[in-house]
């Protein structure tokens, strides 16, 4: 990318709509503003941060009636001057002014590249940037929520505030390297094993917060599993108020993990049906099965689904022995059709009947109540696989370095290991950065963002 160019783009999805958002942004964005567009008050310079109306002309036609805001560098959200035009959201209109802008200068902007010049110049860091893309996507209170606390720099300033830490003791050894012959030590050996310690608790809580970051932003997998024909299918249909899995009375209609995304009081729950689980011949029902297990192993919560006929059978004690690990929720099926409802719930064991929708509002609380019982040892959450990589290998890199240390290995190789751990915790924030990574992080962006 050429960051000298002026660029151009929608900002709004495309389509047709009431209105439709084109950002300019670059050093010549007022001068190619000012060729296309005529203010009803006739006025030639524009004031930042105001409001204009008027007319976008090309070759004295009219386009659109609009209305243009510009924001001057550096207080725009690139960094340079930008400029918003507010039209009419016709498909044609929005083309027609693109189309006109790129004549007059502009090259229309790749993905992610508003954002990306927002962090060459030095508005956001690189964990802010990815902070916008995931609070575009955030689909729930919690991944909405996750990404404010990311984009507000609470994450950036505890890594950059660990960087720093060490960087001060970086500069003393360096420093002592500097002046080997005379044997001297700048860098108090105590402090430095005391400051290794407390990053290494720092960047082990960050790693531990991943698990329950990433819940949040993904959503929190359920498996909905049990034996083939006890109504699976059906609870999912019924959890999703809709007709997402086919419900048949033969057993094994379900041959593949079915998945569907619902958000309850602010959290959002991926629901997994799962295949039946039992004995067969059949190669394509084998292959679904094992795929109901590996879905059972990655889910958080297990909803397990048994006949009314089946509560102390064999099969339950085998799947909470198997999978101990997960919140496993035992949900009695079918219980309509005993002689009289039971009214014995338990904490993890539920009568239900997911045909005629009786007591899966019990469900929903047991889903909620164990939300809140989720605990972080942070309150800063990681949520950013990228992020969880860099601080996996600053925490190795910190490990190498502190058994260097004990092991008095001479110093400059020591600071191989710390500048490893230096680098990792800067590409997080972008103080490191190269090519191929904001390569990785920016095609992902939707465009005019």
């Amino acid at each position: 990318m050429d960051f000298t160019e002026t660029i151009c783009t929608l900002s709004t999805p495309a389509g047709t709509g009431a209105i439709g958002l084109i950002r300019i942004s670059g050093k010549k964005s007022l001068e190619i503003l000012q060729s296309v567009f005529v203010s009803k008050s006739n006025k030639t310079l524009f004031e930042p941060n105001k409001v204009y109306m008027g007319t976008i002309i090309d070759k004295n036609e009219i386009i659109d009636e609009v209305l243009i805001t510009y924001f001057k560098q550096p207080n725009s959200y690139t960094g340079e001057n930008l400029i918003e035009i507010s039209c009419h959201g016709s498909v044609y209109i929005q083309r027609s002014i693109l189309e006109l802008l790129v004549s007059k200068g502009c090259r229309l902007a790749e993905p992610g590249e508003f954002t990306l010049r927002a962090f060459m110049s030095g508005k956001i860091d690189l964990s802010q940037a990815e902070a916008i893309s995931d609070l575009i996507a955030s689909q729930s209170k919690a991944a909405h929520q996750l990404a404010i606390q990311h984009l507000k720099g609470g994450f950036s300033s505890k890594i950059k505030s660990l960087r720093e830490q060490l960087l001060h003791f970086t500069a003393l050894l360096e420093l002592e390297l500097d002046f080997a012959e005379e044997d001297v030590e700048f860098a108090n050996r105590i402090e430095i094993k005391h400051l290794f310690e407390k990053l290494k608790q720092e960047i082990q809580s960050l790693l531990h917060s991943f698990k329950m970051g990433n819940v949040f932003k993904n959503g929190i997998p359920v498996a909905i599993a049990g034996k083939p024909n006890v109504g699976k299918s059906t609870l999912l249909n019924t959890l999703l108020n809709e007709e997402r899995a086919i419900v048949t009375n033969i057993p094994g209609t379900t041959r593949d993990t079915i998945e569907d995304t619902i958000v309850i009081d602010g959290f959002m729950f991926r629901f997994i049906d799962t295949a039946g689980l039992r004995t067969t011949s059949d190669e394509i029902e084998k292959y679904g099965i094992e795929r109901s297990y590996k879905a059972m192993e990655k889910a958080t919560i297990i909803l397990y689904l048994i006949d009314k006929d089946e509560v102390d059978n064999e099969e339950v004690k085998k799947i909470k022995e198997k999978f101990k690990e997960k919140k496993l929720f035992v949900l009695v099926n079918k219980s309509d059709l005993l002689p009289e409802f039971p009214t014995t719930s338990t904490k993890d064991t539920f009568y239900i009947s997911a045909k005629k929708k009786i007591n899966i509002s019990a469900i929903n609380d047991a889903l909620k109540e164990f939300v809140a019982t989720l605990e972080s040892p942070n309150d800063i959450l990681v949520a950013n696989t990228r992020h969880y990589e860099a601080l996996y290998n600053a925490h190795l890199s910190l490990l190498q370095a502190e058994e260097a240390f004990d092991k008095q290995v001479p110093t400059d190789l020591v600071m191989v290991d710390i500048k490893q751990v230096l680098y990792y915790l800067g590409t997080i924030t972008g103080e490191i950065h190269n090519n191929e990574i904001l390569e990785s992080i920016f095609k992902n962006f939707c465009i005019g963002k």
